[in-house]
């Protein structure tokens, strides 16, 4: 008989009643909002300190500093995403979720002070992230109405984030621009990441890894919230 009472017992949250997979997805979701105000109020400290220009100076001084600066991102990452996966100490949890979100706040220094600088003003930062939340709630509500697992994206998902990561890789070391429609695939791309996220919170985790579901959901919108602002900037950069 299972332990609906343990936060680290066995078993998918499918599989247990409907009180126990209301709970997980209502922490799931309540630790994804905490860490998405967490990250603005990171992100405007830090733009508003004038360190998202120095982030973009940084990696404008040589074409391989982006290059480490994204190898140093995965790492802490993977480091992140370890943590949040603990399954002897909730503190280590936190902590994994809180480096996550310090990381994603920093690497997006650059791309938001682009952003500030082709416009002139903040507000693309704002039309970005409206337009971020408009797709995922339209993403969010065809999983959850169509009740449909989507998890079987995973595979197709895995390769093509590989082969986005091998055409980055390969820009930076050629020197050229991706361009816009590497952009919106990537859009695509992120959705079906959010869509598969969702579908693992809905069906495929364990009720006391709330935590580590709301990175992974976190690590999604953060990548699809970066093509559109890089769509956003691409669009203002041919007015």
């Amino acid at each position: 008989m299972m332990d609906y009472t343990n936060p680290y017992a066995t078993g998918s949250v499918s599989e247990y009643p409907e009180d126990t997979r209301s709970e997980f997805i209502r922490k799931t979701y309540t630790h994804l909002a905490g860490a998405l105000v967490v990250f603005a109020l990171l992100e405007t400290i830090m733009l508003q300190a004038g360190l998202g220009n120095a982030a973009l100076q940084l990696i404008s001084g040589g074409k391989y500093t982006w290059l480490m600066v994204l190898g140093g991102f995965m790492i802490v990452g993977w480091l992140a995403t370890k943590l949040a996966y603990s399954a002897t100490s909730v503190a280590t949890q936190y902590l994994g979720l809180a480096i996550y979100t310090v990381a994603e706040a920093v690497i997006f220094l650059p791309i938001m002070a682009l952003g500030i600088a082709v416009t002139g003003d903040a507000m693309i930062l704002g039309q970005a992230a409206v337009l971020t939340g408009a797709l995922v709630l339209g993403i969010t509500t065809i999983a959850f109405t169509t009740k449909k697992d989507f998890t079987f994206l995973g595979g197709a998902l895995k390769i093509i984030g590989f082969v986005a990561l091998g055409m980055i890789v390969v820009s930076i070391f050629g020197g050229f621009n991706l361009g816009l429609w590497f952009s919106v695939a990537m859009v695509i791309f992120a959705g079906g990441a959010v869509l598969y996220d969702t579908s693992k919170i809905m069906y495929h985790y364990q009720p006391g890894q709330h935590v580590a579901a709301s990175l992974s959901l976190f690590a999604s919108i953060a990548l699809l919230l970066w093509y559109v602002l890089r769509i956003l900037i691409s669009l203002s950069g041919r007015d």
